[in-house]
């Protein structure tokens, strides 16, 4: 794994303790920050409250801090969830996975700010949008990412429009579609998605841009729509406009070798690591 800059680490580093501020409050452990929804809905990292290491106090943390952050955790009844910069506090994995939670990791790539990054093909009657809080796509295109990672991988699959349209109904009527609409109104959260020419969302993608840096995110296909090129389309498309609105820095995580080739065609490379409990909710 290529070791990331120092300069790239430090925008990281400020991007995991910025961006969750947009959505949630900060209490302090010891070393350890564990942020908590201020409102219904799930914020920019898994579930409603996350812990993550200070930029200080990575290689301090105690089993007493990690106990007192899960306790908390519990006690809001939510997941007990953490996510760290790998290189920011290399000692903290064997802390965690001495307390008995399981560590994975999450391989980083950064794209360079000088690299062009070009529109991508598309197939015949697909378009790229972004989506608005009052898009009628937008249910459907927060269900996707529901379908898109329950089959892994990059192969043809089963779940199609059907499968979709029945998700972004229980979106709607849970309240996660209505949540999620101030978000987009305030630009602390951008959505494109790539339609077919009746509307269906066949791929998407967001990004969160904090102080010139954000991550790529959440970029799936729905299964039955793959190998037709719309990841890539939809990833360029999020950073083209991320660089338009300012941002300087892009990069992101990937979970399979195959996923990760999609971006390296488009011009990111490998940066460092995150690291984070395995099988915790994804960011949202």
């Amino acid at each position: 794994m290529r070791r990331m800059s120092e300069s790239l680490r430090a925008r990281i580093e400020q991007y995991y303790a910025t961006v969750p501020l947009l959505f949630a409050d900060a209490e302090e452990f010891g070393p350890l920050r564990l942020f908590v929804r201020k409102g219904p809905g799930a914020p920019y990292y898994g579930g409603p409250s996350h812990a993550q290491p200070t930029a200080e106090g990575g290689a301090a943390v105690t089993a007493a801090d990690i106990a007192q952050v899960r306790a908390r955790q519990r006690e809001l009844g939510v997941p007990e969830a953490f996510e760290w910069l790998a290189e920011q506090a290399p000692t903290l994995r064997a802390r965690i996975e001495a307390a008995g939670l399981p560590v994975a990791e999450r391989p980083l790539m950064a794209l360079d700010p000088d690299h062009p990054v070009g529109p991508q093909p598309l197939p015949g009657g697909v378009t790229l949008r972004v989506v608005t809080a009052d898009d009628p796509a937008l249910p459907a295109v927060l269900a996707l990412p529901r379908l898109a990672f329950a089959e892994e991988g990059t192969t043809v699959g089963l779940a199609g429009r059907k499968e979709l349209s029945v998700v972004a109904e229980e979106l709607t009527e849970d309240g996660t579609v209505q949540t999620i609409r101030p978000t987009l109104r305030c630009g602390h959260k951008t959505l494109i998605a790539a339609l077919a020419a009746d509307g269906t969302p066949l791929a998407a993608g967001h990004y969160h841009p904090a102080d010139g840096t954000t991550e790529i995110g959440g970029v799936g296909t729905l299964p039955t729509a793959r190998r037709e090129g719309l990841a890539a389309a939809v990833t360029a498309a999020l950073v083209t406009h991320a660089r338009d609105n300012g941002v300087g820095t892009v990069f992101l995580a990937y979970a399979e070798d195959t996923v990760a080739r999609i971006y390296s065609r488009l011009g990111f490379r490998p940066a460092g690591s995150t690291l984070l409990i395995a099988n915790q909710p994804a960011r949202s």
